[in-house]
């Protein structure tokens, strides 16, 4: 299958993209090498998640990351990106409750890291702080479903949206989120035939996680997707490599070969 060939990727593209039926591949990094990898790839948009808080900082949730590390995190991907959209999350506490925070966090992200985008999670709690954000310029992406910061809330990680009542408000702040502005939506573990009913009933591109393949996109976090991650196992997660072992090898090679003074050679001395 041909794709066209585009040398940026931005929010114009991505309704383009939408338009015409063309799936938009996303992925998370957080860091120069690896978002180097993922631009040489094709990839289309670059989320530099709050998903950072597990994979990089090793807390159990997403809260305890801050906007100053969100920012140094989006920064370094920016340095390395020529194609991709990159989308930098707006991390817990920075846009919840006060939309004048919420545009002054948005505004030191767009302006210390040089990204494209803002992502939000939550639909009609937060319209206030959106409208703001949007009113300044910036192109703000949500997340509706499964919403990670708010775990104390829900107190489980468990499919959201199957009942009726929660379906609908999911439908309702998809709409909300289309009518005010929004250039994409994520969805987060929601039953596949009500994903795809959104993706159908909104103008903005809708990415899944976990919300089947009725949607306009994928994404997953780049080290549960290359197996860096281990402990991490959701239906919805496929495992592309299993780099945990590969490096992990690679490891107790180079260990070895120290000891036994085969590392360095003849050769790799001056």
């Amino acid at each position: 299958m041909n794709f066209p060939t585009v040398k940026k990727v931005t929010t114009h593209v991505l309704a383009e993209m939408k338009l015409r039926g063309e799936k938009i591949s996303m992925l998370t990094a957080y860091d120069y090498s690896m978002a180097k990898i993922l631009d040489h790839a094709g990839i289309d948009v670059i989320l530099v998640g709050d998903s950072a808080s597990n994979v990089m900082a090793g807390y159990d949730t997403t809260i305890p990351i801050t906007l100053d590390e969100m920012i140094y995190h989006g920064a370094s991907v920016v340095r390395a990106v020529k194609r991709a959209l990159v989308v930098v999350d707006l991390p817990f506490g920075t846009y919840q409750g006060n939309s004048k925070e919420a545009l002054n966090s948005a505004i030191r992200i767009m302006k210390e890291t040089g990204a494209s985008a803002v992502k939000l999670e939550g639909g009609e709690e937060i319209k206030e702080s959106i409208q703001r954000i949007l009113s300044a310029g910036i192109p703000v992406m949500g997340h509706l479903g499964l919403t990670p910061q708010s775990i104390h809330k829900f107190g489980t990680y468990v499919v959201r949206a199957r009942e009726e009542k929660e379906a609908q408000k999911l439908m309702n702040d998809a709409k909300l989120l289309d009518e005010l502005g929004c250039f994409a939506v994520v969805l987060e573990k929601i039953p596949a035939t009500l994903a795809e009913k959104v993706t159908k009933s909104v103008r903005m591109p809708v990415i899944g996680i976990g919300a089947g393949r009725g949607v306009d996109g994928q994404v997953l976090v780049l080290h549960d997707m290359l197996g860096l991650t281990t402990e991490f196992s959701p239906r919805f997660l496929r495992r592309y490599h299993n780099l945990f072992e590969e490096i992990k090898k690679a490891v107790v090679n180079y260990i070895h070969d120290v000891k036994t003074l085969d590392f360095p050679n003849e050769k790799e001395q001056y």
